[in-house]
């Protein structure tokens, strides 16, 4: 199993940290040569499902912070 750290970045992609693979719907992998990887959060990136910095041009606003809910 791959060993990677996520962080939401700011208004901003995924920043993808670590040992990890990404795999299609239909099995698969997409080729990484990067670390990190940046993913897509916005939808409207042109290289899903990697961030072209698309989200800077359409005004993506994420502050939202991770929070798990009690229980989980």
């Amino acid at each position: 199993m791959a060993d990677a750290t996520i962080r939401a970045l700011k208004n901003g992609p995924y920043e993808v940290s670590g040992r990890m693979e990404v795999i299609d719907f239909e099995g698969a992998s997409y080729p990484l040569s990067d670390d990190p990887i940046y993913l897509c959060r916005c939808g409207r990136s042109g290289n899903k499902p990697f961030c072209d910095g698309t989200h800077k041009k359409v005004g993506f606003d994420a502050t939202e912070c991770v929070r798990l809910k009690q229980g989980h």
